[in-house]
């Protein structure tokens, strides 16, 4: 089965407006996966939010209602009131390197100049409780990035990320946000966000006010990585934030290097495990640069072959939903007890679950949005599914 990802055109910008699409990545249960099989099926944000009670209802789901029109209404005032523009995956400011990601954030609250968001994007990323060492290196690494014409992007965490910011704001640099674009975190980082605003660009895929959840760093990391074509870790413990990014990364075809560190150190332990595993080792700017012009220009970002196009839900007609393609001895509740008996808390790529399945693409693809609407599955970055 092909693995390859379908490049994801950008949308016609005229087919709905701000509200529709608010709405729509708004709804209960529909995140941006779910939101990009729907636009893929029904063809704009307008006619998904129309068949949506309907595709609930065949999941089993009872009076279901799309966002109100009053929630999404009251996050445009809300974002402009912060100084925010909303940044929609269908304009075409929107950075091409993050709209080819299989889960890319339908909206982006943006301060700042979003033309930063398509220049030549880096990652410098790594420990919060970071040694004195390892933030020497991160601002010796941004800054030597940014003269060499690349933009640094980190997630404003303490630690590393706040050095490497620091350290690129005269060249531009891209702060991703996990609270609300108008919720900075740590607050500490007030300032340093401000600056930012200023000569780079802080972003959020969170409506305005949301306060950061635990939830939202590991969404907010794979934007980190879906905008880079490289991701520099710089000192990272073996089990931490920093090597889901690096995870996003592979799975999004970036490339993933590590500065390497002492071995009796913990906080180096996840940078060394992944040199270990094939991460290119860096020392410095130069040694970046030099990984990337080892890169053809063909493959560069590489696309992940764990990636896989974004499957189409079910159709509708007449208002119920059309068994296309299903096998007559295999119903929708059969199915979706198959795919529930398969899947577990680990992910498992889907590909390989529409083989176990010995059905259709398509036939499949319906039946995990039913379950993705009633809250039993979970999609996650590299065409992978879990239990919820």
């Amino acid at each position: 089965m092909d693995t390859a990802p379908a490049r994801r055109a950008a949308p016609d910008r005229d087919a709905d407006d701000d509200l529709s699409i608010l709405r729509l990545i708004r709804s209960r249960r529909v995140g941006p996966a779910t939101f990009h099989r729907l636009m893929a099926e029904h063809g704009s944000a307008r006619a998904a939010l129309e068949m949506l009670p309907r595709i609930a209802d065949a999941a089993g789901i009872s009076e279901y209602q799309p966002c109100p029109e009053g929630v999404a209404a009251a996050e445009l005032a809300a974002g402009r009131r912060a100084g925010a523009r909303l940044l929609r995956i269908d304009d075409p400011v929107y950075p091409d390197i993050l709209r080819q990601i299989g889960n890319a954030p339908p909206v982006l609250w943006v301060q700042g100049d979003p033309a930063w968001l398509s220049r030549d994007v880096i990652a410098v990323i790594g420990a919060r409780n970071a040694s004195s060492l390892g933030l020497r290196m991160a601002r010796g690494m941004a800054a030597g990035l940014g003269e060499a014409g690349f933009t640094v992007v980190a997630g404003l965490a303490r630690g590393v990320d706040t050095a490497a910011h620091q350290a690129s704001l005269p060249t531009g640099t891209i702060a991703v946000m996990a609270g609300g674009i108008d919720v900075i975190y740590p607050l500490e980082n007030a300032v340093l966000a401000a600056q930012i605003a200023q000569t780079g660009v802080l972003i959020s895929e969170q409506p305005p006010g949301t306060e950061p959840a635990a939830r939202h760093f590991p969404t907010r990391n794979r934007i980190v990585s879906g905008l880079s074509r490289a991701v520099v870790v710089i000192e990272a413990a073996h089990r931490s934030g920093t090597l889901i990014t690096a995870r996003n990364a592979l799975d999004q075809g970036r490339e993933v290097m590590a500065v390497p560190g002492h071995p009796m150190d913990a906080r180096a332990s996840g940078c060394n495990a992944l040199i270990r595993d094939g991460a290119t080792l860096v020392r410095s700017a130069a040694d970046v640069a030099d990984a990337l012009r080892a890169v053809t220009a063909a493959d560069a970002p590489r696309l992940s072959a764990f990636a896989v196009p974004l499957p189409r839900p079910q159709a509708i007609t007449g208002g119920t939903v059309a068994a296309v393609d299903r096998p007559d001895a295999s119903g929708p509740v059969q199915l979706e007890g198959r795919i529930l008996s398969r899947l577990g808390p680990s992910p498992t790529e889907e590909n390989d679950l529409i083989r176990d399945l010995g059905v259709s693409a398509s036939v499949a693809s319906s039946a995990i949005l039913s379950l993705e609407l009633q809250g039993r599955v979970t999609r996650l970055a590299g065409g992978r599914l879990a239990l919820s």
